[in-house]
């Protein structure tokens, strides 16, 4: 069967997929910059492998590859951010990028193409997972703090005022409701995560077994019953008896060895948070929403103009921080932006109804 001649919608497309092609090989080597050890390495060889591709696309150009074309809209989103930031914002845009690739459809594309990319979307979302355990403790926090602040405030707002007292109520309410909702979120959020911290921390296991099993009486072994009541299974905890007592001179089956006594190199309740950062992620992101319905009261706008434009505005910050939600977990932004728009106001519009109830009846 011949060759299909290109025509010049395909030199069009090949040229695009060279420059973003360059566009994801540049932004893995700059976040690569801003890595050390194995995440360097790994970074470097997504790079060289987007090398590869451009290659690919270079072959089949020849001399038709002519000037650079820009890359997408999106490459260059992401671009810009890995050479300012080089966050794990970067990574879940680098991770939904990878998940679009067209390579899978096009027959232009090679097979191993296309399986590169799929593989570089489970390559980057593991990297991706790491910065979001890292900042998930906190973010959570932060996140839950700032929608909070935003839909209590301005429904407490619209509430107030739909009952019919004066601007000035309404803005003390706000003003209140600010304080009240700040203090309590951040107090709430310590007392809950450092008493998480301290469940699981009571929970983890102990090196009491490496100091006792030397004393234990071998024909009445309890050190069994640790490991059983620890979840292995009845010859995984055998094998580490057996390994305790002494008869191994090191672990002759490590899948049988889970070591639960090992000492943890890192904070092992790191995706937690912790309380300070909560408590002062949830303060600040609390009063930083709460303060957005009361604004136009704060200015001196009175009545129904100072209400629809706090609606405005929380709703342009609900989908903003939905944004940021769907951009971090990989998802769509719109999507989480909508959801976001939509249950914020959806709790507004209900109180402020109430508040007409409630203002009729007291009236």
């Amino acid at each position: 069967m011949p060759e299909r001649t290109p025509t010049a919608r395909d030199f069009k497309r090949w040229r695009q997929y060279l420059a973003d092609e360059r566009a994801e090989a540049a932004v893995y080597r700059d976040l690569a910059r801003r890595r050390h050890g194995e995440e360097r390495e790994i970074l470097l060889a997504l790079a060289e492998a987007e090398g590869r591709h451009v290659k690919h696309w270079l072959g089949l150009l020849g001399d038709k590859a002519g000037s650079a074309r820009r890359p997408s809209r999106r490459n260059r989103l992401v671009g810009l951010l890995a050479r300012r930031f080089g966050s794990v914002f970067v990574l879940a845009l680098a991770q939904r990028a990878e998940s679009r690739s067209p390579y899978a459809s096009d027959a232009d594309a090679t097979a191993s193409m296309a399986a590169d990319e799929q593989i570089h979307e489970e390559v980057v979302r593991g990297l991706a997972t790491r910065g979001r355990n890292r900042l998930s403790g906190t973010f959570r926090a932060a996140v839950f703090g700032a929608n909070d602040g935003l839909v209590s405030n301005l429904s407490l707002v619209m509430g107030m005022a739909a009952s019919g007292v004066g601007s000035h109520v309404v803005l003390l309410s706000g003003v209140a409701g600010l304080l009240a909702g700040a203090l309590s979120m951040g107090a709430g959020e310590f007392v809950s995560v450092r008493s998480q911290r301290e469940l699981l921390s009571a929970s983890r296991p102990t090196q009491i077994t490496l100091s006792a099993a030397s004393s234990l009486d071998i024909e009445h072994n309890e050190l069994l019953l640790v490991y059983l009541a620890r979840g292995m299974s009845r010859e995984a905890a055998e094998h580490r008896v057996a390994e305790r007592m002494g008869r191994f001179t090191c672990d002759c089956d490590p899948s049988l060895s889970l070591q639960p006594e090992a000492t943890p190199g890192e904070d092992a309740h790191e995706t937690i948070g912790t309380a300070w950062g909560a408590a002062t992620s949830s303060f600040c992101f609390f009063a930083s929403g709460a303060i957005v319905p009361v604004l136009p009261f704060l200015f001196g706008m009175t009545g129904v103009p100072a209400l629809i434009l706090a609606c405005v505005l929380v709703g342009l910050v609900l989908m903003a921080t939905g944004a940021v939600v769907g951009l971090l977990s990989g998802t769509s932004p719109l999507s989480r932006a909508l959801r976001q728009l939509g249950i914020g106001m959806g709790a507004a519009t209900a109180t402020y109804l109430l508040g007409l109830l409630f203002g009729s009846v007291i009236g």
